[in-house]
């Protein structure tokens, strides 16, 4: 427990109480004057299977949040906080320990198959991080281990993130652009104190951490008592302090704002304190916001580091706090702890102490009145190796039966980035409203202290139709928010693009390229934390559902990003670690996989990702095109679709040549030349088969559009002549072969089949006169893969598996095979929406939540993939984003409902959009 007698702070809970809560399920001291303490069990609803009919997603009790909150002990349910999101007990522990995807995990036989690759890969990789001294793009031989513990990332799109885990500690960072710390700062808490008639009568640290650090501090909170509840870009803390009568609600709030280009910037965070007294006593109350200056690593241990107060006052509200200056090169940064000061609180500050010392100090100053010292000037430069913390208190009187409320920001000022290569710099977003000098950390927390109630109405107004909607299921609406994260926690980076720097034109057809990309700047995100690799382009597919969606600007912004790179070539050779040959970098007329690697030079170098050559790849100048037209449909912006038709008709001619025997229809090249990297793919394919006839569906109607009679009539007659081999070659008269070749696997049923129908309802088509796949064809498929791809795996519990033999055994034939791909999933189950299957697509999805969310404790890191037993790969990844199709789908469903397809008489083609452009997003925001 520390130092103090705990009897001295009148803790309410004996010593011996608080060691064995840390331990385990302890006896729960209550103190007569609570009238004891009831434990609270919720428990699970059942299932839409048993409970609703089969063409209803179900309904769900929103109160529902199964074993997660099982152990919780407490009565209090937190103030204001809502009935739907993601829920958790402080004290539970996930039971099941999975590791990551590694060599041992391959079978024997994969394993000869892939032993030239892992032999390139191992000399790659020495070289890359033993003479390079870099860090690999993938690195399959340090992958980031399991750790159940994260929560709603805090900052804004584009500015870097910080997460704060769901136990109350900081955990993972993300402010060098792209590069992720998962280390967890002991210093950084939150610490209440309560006095009574002038004695301190309770202080506590709000953390189940017991550091060897900073051990004068009185850790070891009771985790029974409190529960986290995470609806992104909001989550809630709450605390219920055993024998005090008081319970702490806390709520943090990022400004993560659709349709919001200037706030949704922003690299700060909100945290409110609703502190509820239910006792008959006034009390005095005061929180402790304690934070280190940088994260205790190699960064720090230079020096340098110095910490000073500010305040800021400014249209009658004023702000206090501290600044932490953190001058380390390339990327130097200030962090902002600051609290807003009101008529009914006090702020208080320590500038600095030594977090690696016992906290003596500190805690004794805050213990002796509830308030800290507040020494004037800034702290004096650290030394090497010795580190520096400081700590900001907000106190204020608590009336009887009444309730108070405490308000920080945190924030962090890093205008000017460098990438690993350290060749170029670059300005944040969101200098263009507070200025590029590095000295804009006061000001972004007064802005955040002031302008969180306007930011947490729109969140609202933009959440509430969703969580309002009785016919969607509980964890859909916890689910769809809350993969939001990883759009400003994807290693993201939004950058102004200076008049002087606007990439040049290729070709000259690009009429809105300087326009875009000089009101709303450049925006990327990793594939992963554990994929470093800036808009993965092939994934991007699955993942660009949110973006388009929430930020159509950013995602037509990197549209053009794309576009650019497609016009250009990289003609520098390297060796390719899966097939061992040479070729180039990049190659004109087709889709980059990705636009470079952040510690390298994304946007000058493309291409980081070295395992295939993707220039041979099936599938990617066919998601651009499909991408386009989507993109146009939901913005109906004819400027864009005018620049990109001569991109997409560039990157169809490129594609025309794996159409090599002239039937309308592509040919895999008996590699795994598609998005499945690791799954062999030979001759004609469901996947790309699918893809080419819709993208091939899709040019036809921008031809239209284009006015470009020739085209057309190209395109028609490929597609009239697809569709016919397409049927004819991969049609088994229950669902469409994985490939055409004579391989054991060609028959597998493989759950992504569908992709091309999935995107062309997405895009107003697929039906009636702009018919492609026959649909009872599409439905008998989506119904084979509901069989046995879910309810054939794992019970049904646990999503759709890849591919899946035809008698009920997952296909083993590759590593990806028998995973589960969570953004595929979601992108099946979209689908399965959109042709009537609605409760199919929900019981599909629910499987990967359930999985991901409250079975294997990876919160706020959904991963790419997992196998039913042991292990998951690539942690925090980007096609999970995919779960928007699923609510455009439904909104889209909707619609329909109300109105019918709008068809151009007398050409037998469908002209333009079918709703018209901007319909489908009705109800998506405020906006």
């Amino acid at each position: 427990v520390g130092t103090q007698d705990p009897r001295n702070m009148g803790t309410g809970v004996p010593a011996s109480e608080q060691i064995s809560c840390a331990k385990g399920r302890p006896k729960v001291y209550c103190p007569e004057d609570t009238g004891g303490t009831e434990a609270v069990h919720i428990t699970d609803c059942e299932s839409p299977v048993d409970n609703q009919r089969k063409n209803e997603p179900g309904y769900y009790n929103p109160e529902d949040s199964g074993h997660l909150m099982a152990s919780y002990e407490g009565k209090a349910k937190g103030y204001q906080v809502p009935p739907f999101g993601w829920r958790i007990c402080l004290a539970h522990e996930f039971t099941e320990k999975r590791k990551p995807f590694q060599a041992n995990n391959i079978s024997l036989s994969n394993m000869i198959k892939h032993i030239g690759m892992g032999l390139r890969y191992l000399q790659w990789w020495y070289r890359k991080t033993q003479v390079e001294k870099k860090t690999p793009f993938i690195d399959m031989i340090n992958c980031v281990p399991l750790r159940q513990i994260y929560g709603c990332p805090l900052g804004g799109i584009g500015g870097g993130t910080i997460t704060r885990g769901w136990r109350g500690q900081f955990c993972r960072w993300q402010l060098n652009p792209g590069m992720y710390q998962h280390r967890t700062v002991i210093a950084d808490q939150f610490t209440v104190c309560l006095r009574r008639e002038g004695q301190t009568i309770y202080q506590q640290v709000l953390s189940l951490e017991r550091p060897s650090v900073l051990c004068s501090w009185n850790w070891g909170l009771c985790g029974y008592f409190a529960f986290y509840h995470a609806l992104y870009p909001r989550a809630w803390t709450v605390y219920q302090l055993p024998g005090q009568n008081v319970t702490l609600t806390c709520r943090q709030i990022t400004p993560i704002l659709p349709h919001d280009y200037q706030d949704s910037s922003l690299p700060v965070g909100v945290f409110v304190w609703d502190v509820e007294n239910e006792g008959d006593e006034a009390l005095d109350v005061s929180i402790m916001f304690s934070m280190r200056n940088g994260l205790g690593g190699g960064d720090d241990a230079t020096g340098g580091l110095w910490n000073e107060p500010f305040c800021l006052e400014r249209d009658g509200e004023t702000v206090q706090g501290l600044l932490l200056h953190h001058l380390t090169l390339p990327n130097p940064y200030t962090m902002a702890v600051a609290a807003r000061l009101t008529a009914d609180t006090t702020v208080t500050h320590i500038t600095a102490f030594d977090p690696d010392s016992t906290g003596q100090q500190v805690w004794q100053d805050l213990l002796q009145d509830g308030q800290l010292d507040s020494p004037a000037g800034q702290s004096t430069p650290s030394q090497k190796g010795v580190g520096v913390a400081g700590a900001v208190c907000v106190s204020a009187k608590l009336p009887p039966r009444g309730r108070c409320r405490l308000e920080f920001s945190l924030a962090w000022d890093m205008p000017r980035i460098m990438f690993g290569a350290k060749s170029q710099v670059y300005y944040r977003r969101y200098t263009r409203f507070f200025g590029q000098d590095g000295d804009a950390a006061p000001a972004l927390s007064h802005y955040a202290l002031c302008r969180y109630a306007d930011w947490e109405e729109r969140i609202s107004a933009w959440q509430s139709p969703v969580l309002d909607d009785r016919s969607l299921p509980a964890w859909y609406k916890s689910a769809l928010f809350n993969e939001l994260y990883f759009l400003a926690d994807g290693g993201t980076v939004w950058l102004e693009v200076r008049e002087d720097s606007l990439p040049k034109e290729v070709g000259g057809s690009m009429h809105h390229l300087h326009p875009i990309l000089r009101d709303y700047g450049r925006f990327a995100y990793l594939e992963g934390q554990e994929y470093r690799m800036y808009n993965t382009y092939d994934v991007h597919f699955y993942a660009s559902f949110a973006l388009i969606m929430l930020w159509p600007k950013l995602e037509l912004s990197l549209q053009y990003d794309i576009a650019l790179a497609t016009l250009r070539e990289d003609l520098t050779r390297r060796r390719y670690l899966m097939s061992g040959m040479v070729a180039p970098v990049k190659r004109r007329n087709v889709i980059p996989h990705d636009i470079g690697d952040p510690d390298d030079e994304p946007w000058l170098r493309v291409n980081a990702y070295l395992i295939h050559d993707t220039a041979d790849w099936k599938d990617l100048n066919l998601k651009f095109v499909l991408q386009v037209y989507r993109d146009y449909y939901l913005t109906g912006d004819q400027g864009f679709l005018k620049d990109m038709w001569p991109v997409c008709l560039a990157v169809m001619e490129s594609e025309m040549k794996f159409d090599r025997d002239h039937d309308g229809l592509i040919e895999n090249g008996g590699y795994a030349d598609q998005t499945y990297d690791a799954w062999v793919t030979t001759g004609p394919s469901a996947y790309c088969g699918g893809l080419w006839l819709a993208a091939v569906a899709v040019m036809v109607q921008m031809a239209a559009l284009c006015r470009a009679q020739n085209m057309q009539d190209k395109f028609s007659s490929i597609l009239s002549r697809g569709r016919e081999a397409y049927e004819r070659l991969l049609w088994n008269g229950r669902y469409y072969n994985y490939d055409s070749s004579s391989q054991p696997y060609s028959r597998s049923v493989m759950s992504d089949q569908c992709a091309g129908q999935w995107f062309l309802k997405a895009c107003g088509l697929g039906e009636g006169d702009t018919e492609v796949f026959p649909p009872h064809h599409v439905v008998r498929a989506l119904q084979t893969i509901f069989e046995l791809n879910v309810q054939a795996f794992a019970g049904g519990a646990m999503g759709a598996v890849n591919g899946m033999q035809p008698h009920g055994v997952p296909d083993r034939s590759s590593v990806q095979s028998d995973e589960v791909w969570v953004g595929v999933v979601y992108g099946l189950a979209a689908t399965m929406i959109q042709e009537g299957l609605t409760w199919e697509g929900f019981r599909t999805a629910e499987g990967c939540y359930r999985t991901v969310w409250e079975r294997l404790g990876l919160a706020f890191q959904t991963p790419e993939a997992y196998c039913r037993q042991r292990v998951f790969r690539s942690l925090a990844y980007m096609r999970p984003l995919s779960i928007w199709a699923m609510q455009l789908a439904l909104q889209q469903q909707r619609h329909k409902q109300a109105s019918r397809p709008i068809v151009k008489q007398g050409t037998g083609l469908n002209t333009g959009p079918t709703f018209g452009p901007k319909d489908a997003m009705a109800n998506l925001s405020p906006e």
